[in-house]
């Protein structure tokens, strides 16, 4: 077996450098040493949306997409999916392993007793304007947060970071609750901490008398699995905004705010939003062969819900959902977009050309049947995705505090604009 190097010659100097390879990777910094003389800054590597370049080492999301793959902390997703709830998966990403059942216990307890809102973030969010987008309220709220708890800049803290941690899983229920409320200019519900988590939120939802909330079993844990299938997903963009953002030691309100407003554009969290819309526009099961051919043919229909940056196989989390939503429009009743998107999948799944460009059914593509099902509103939908990420968040964000490698983010660039121009007086300058 050879040695783990790489060797490089520059056919501008003929030089020849040798550089180590280390987990498939090479250090960028390594590549500075080549230069064409003393003056030469080095090379760089150029890597627009950082598409093969690697900002991290990490241990808490694996993902292999050409084989369809989706682990936490070494747990297949299924398993977790399966046999866990979203505190216990909470547990393992944020700390490394599954916890006791003493330690699942303290857990749940402590962050059940901090899923209430200090008094004044109510008057805050009163004062949004009835139509305030839900998701512009919770990135708006959690920054907010951070006024609250000023010790929170203590972030080299284990005790301070655990708190905020438990503040931060626990009270992001109550803000998306509290934003939902408000858009339909309904009366807040406080928690009801006797109720699981994902009841928890849906009774501060859907709440309407004084009598105790009970959730139907089926949609709580609909919601809980949802809420497990995306609590991480490695180094997407908000993870990468937690993680950049979290460099510069800010506190971790406001870097979840940060990453709560990339998951906010459409390419990221309103992904399923796009689903629906797609299929409302089909209309019906007979379009679908129509449609099919529109966006084969590239007349401008696209394909919403297929394919991913990431996998090149069937998502993982995909079958899982597709799985349950049955379970779901049992009790909801059976959505009628549904038969429109059991269709537009057999269809696809069997046409040469969404196979050859491994075009295959992620996330998004029935998790908005089965949320729109339940009775949230589309603008819900990048909120219920913000609070089971924000422990994915919290996870990367803590790893990325505890490695002696990282500094605070600061990309290079290419720089293409002029250069040594002399200033020209404002009566001189023309067009």
């Amino acid at each position: 077996m050879g040695k783990e190097t790489l060797s490089i010659t520059d056919n501008r100097t003929g030089k020849t450098y040798e550089v180590a390879i280390k987990n498939g990777t090479i250090k960028a910094m390594d590549l500075r040493q080549i230069r064409t003389d003393a003056e030469d800054f080095g090379l760089m590597t150029y890597d627009p949306a950082f598409t093969n370049t690697a900002s991290c080492q990490s241990k808490i999301t694996f993902i292999d997409g050409d084989r369809g793959i989706l682990e936490y902390r070494g747990y297949p997703i299924e398993q977790l999916a399966e046999r866990s709830n979203y505190l216990e998966v909470a547990y393992l990403v944020v700390n490394g392993e599954l916890p006791t059942k003493a330690e699942l216990e303290q857990w749940t307890f402590e962050i059940n007793n901090h899923t209430l809102l200090h008094e004044n973030v109510k008057k805050f969010m009163d004062g949004f304007h009835h139509d305030a987008h839900p998701m512009g309220m919770l990135i708006s709220t959690v920054a907010a947060l951070s006024t609250f708890y000023p010790d929170a800049k203590e972030v080299h803290d284990p005790e301070t970071r655990h708190l905020d941690i438990v503040r931060l899983i626990a009270k992001m229920i109550t803000m998306a609750a509290f934003a939902y409320r408000h858009s339909l200019g309904q009366r807040y519900v406080y928690p009801d901490n006797s109720l699981s988590y994902s009841g928890n939120f849906m009774n501060m939802l859907f709440r309407m008398t004084e009598r105790p909330y009970k959730p139907n079993p089926v949609l709580e844990r609909a919601l809980d699995v949802l809420f497990i299938l995306h609590a991480d997903h490695e180094q997407n963009c908000s993870a990468n905004a937690m993680r950049s953002v979290g460099s510069s030691q800010v506190d971790p309100y406001s870097a979840v705010a940060a990453a709560t407003a990339a998951l906010y554009g459409p390419l990221h969290g309103g992904a399923n939003e796009a689903v629906l819309r797609m299929l409302k526009e089909i209309g019906s099961k007979d379009h679908v062969p129509a449609f099919i051919q529109e966006v084969k043919s590239g007349k401008g229909s696209r394909l919403m819900g297929f394919g991913h940056r990431v996998y090149k196989n069937y998502d993982p989390r995909a079958k899982f959902i597709k799985k349950m939503a049955d379970e779901v429009f049992e009790v909801t009743g059976k959505n009628p977009l549904l038969e429109i998107a059991v269709e537009l999948e057999r269809i696809a799944l069997q046409d040469e050309y969404f196979v050859s460009r491994k075009l295959y059914p992620n996330v998004d593509f029935y998790s908005g049947l089965i949320y729109e099902a339940m009775g949230f509103p589309v603008a819900m939908f990048p909120v219920l995705f913000a609070i089971p990420r924000t422990s994915g968040w919290l996870a990367q964000w803590l790893e990325m505090i505890q490695d002696s490698e990282q500094k605070i983010a600061r990309p290079r660039q290419v720089y293409t604009g002029q250069r040594k121009l002399d200033y020209v007086p404002i009566t001189e300058r023309k067009k």
